[in-house]
């Protein structure tokens, strides 16, 4: 959540990342473009099997989409530098999702992902 087609941007080089990782990826973000070869989504769509959402969105980006994300029911959410939301973080633990606060390429960079 919070892709963005710029290079320069954390999330673009975790979408690249992930896939060059061999993991499944849906992106989503504010404008289209692709990063990776993967098209970045503008529109809510429900997924099945969603294991973890990484976030690349600030705590008050955050909150239009707790129900999505909590409908999307991910064995985890990791909350990236700058995105630690306690508010959030509780909201998941009500529902049993893993709230993670960690960096998406740190974790990738250690083999912990």
């Amino acid at each position: 959540m919070g892709a963005s087609p710029n290079p320069d941007r954390y999330s673009n080089a975790a979408v690249r990342e992930l896939t060059k990782n061999h993991h499944p990826v849906v992106a989503f973000g504010r404008r289209t473009g692709k990063v990776a070869g993967i098209p970045i989504e503008t529109e809510l769509v429900h997924y099945e099997d969603i294991d973890t959402v990484t976030l690349y969105l600030n705590p008050a980006n955050q909150r239009p989409f707790y129900e999505y994300i909590l409908s999307l029911e991910p064995r985890r959410v990791i909350f990236n530098p700058g995105t630690e939301n306690p508010e959030f973080i509780s909201l998941l633990r009500e529902y049993n999702i893993y709230p993670e606060i960690a960096c998406t390429l740190v974790l990738l960079s250690l083999s912990s992902y």
